[in-house]
């Protein structure tokens, strides 16, 4: 005998969902109503269709986007464990990522060596070829690795030099679980074209202060420390104020890169 179809009232009340989010995983595709009635637009689920919805219901409870849980509810149970593992892996290196983060944030002057080798110089004028990318911090070290290795060979197909600096500049706070849009750029001289996303900008002569990178404080989240340094340094001296996006510029001056930020003073 054929179980009686439920109201999305009953439905929603036995697998725990509301009437809002179950109108939402209806129109994402996600649990789709067995009936719906022309006239009234009412919704009817079938019984056979709980175990899914409180799958879904489970599933989002841990955060998950609604795609996430589309490809999760349609695998088998083992391959479902299997994800899923792989996933709060993920997450566990995350929230290490975000508590590490966080340490960092309560630098103070105990580093005070790091703002008194905070310094001022001249840069000139230059040009750059570059890409750009929105990416977090995870993604960061593959971009600057391809970047520069493409904008370098691009440069010697070019019948240039490949030998400039390359710097790599931050227009927002890259986390973790924060993209913001970076760029990747090397020096050069002579005449170039842009080819596929490499373009080519000019970048004017300024006064940077600038940080070299000390040993251990080059990767995420102690180089916060380094930017820390120079933002404190800079907001400690009279008529010097950072005008633009902070950069990384390598070879650095005694270290493998430089932090520096153009300040007009």
């Amino acid at each position: 005998m054929e179980r009686k179809q439920l109201r999305a009232g009953e439905f929603g009340a036995a697998a725990r969902l509301s009437p809002k989010a179950l109108r939402l995983y209806a129109e994402q595709g996600l649990l789709v109503p067995a009936s719906v009635d022309p006239a009234t637009g009412y919704r009817c689920y079938s019984p056979d269709q709980l175990p899914r919805a409180r799958l879904i219901a489970r599933l989002r409870r841990l955060g998950l986007p609604l795609t996430r849980i589309g490809f999760l509810a349609d695998l088998t149970p083992e391959a479902r464990v299997l994800e899923l593992r792989g996933w709060l892996h993920a997450q566990r290196s995350l929230f290490d990522q975000r508590a590490a983060a966080v340490d960092a944030l309560q630098w103070s002057g105990e580093h005070s060596e790091l703002t008194d080798a905070v310094a001022l110089r001249a840069v000139p004028g230059t040009k750059v070829l570059c890409r750009m990318r929105h990416v977090d911090s995870t993604a960061l070290p593959d971009l600057i690795r391809t970047a520069e290795r493409d904008i370098r060979r691009h440069l010697r197909a070019s019948g240039l030099r490949d030998d400039g600096a390359r710097l790599v500049c931050f227009q927002d706070l890259v986390t973790p679980d924060s993209e913001g849009p970076v760029e990747v750029a090397v020096t050069y001289d002579g005449s170039a074209e842009p080819a596929d996303d490499l373009y080519i900008r000019l970048v004017p002569a300024h006064t940077a202060a600038y940080l070299p990178v000390p040993a251990g404080y080059e990767d995420f989240p102690r180089i916060l420390r380094v930017y820390d340094a120079v933002e404190t340094w800079t907001d400690a001296q009279p008529g010097v104020t950072c005008v633009s996006h902070p950069y990384e510029i390598s070879p650095g001056t005694g270290a493998p890169f430089d932090v520096a930020y153009p300040v007009a003073h």
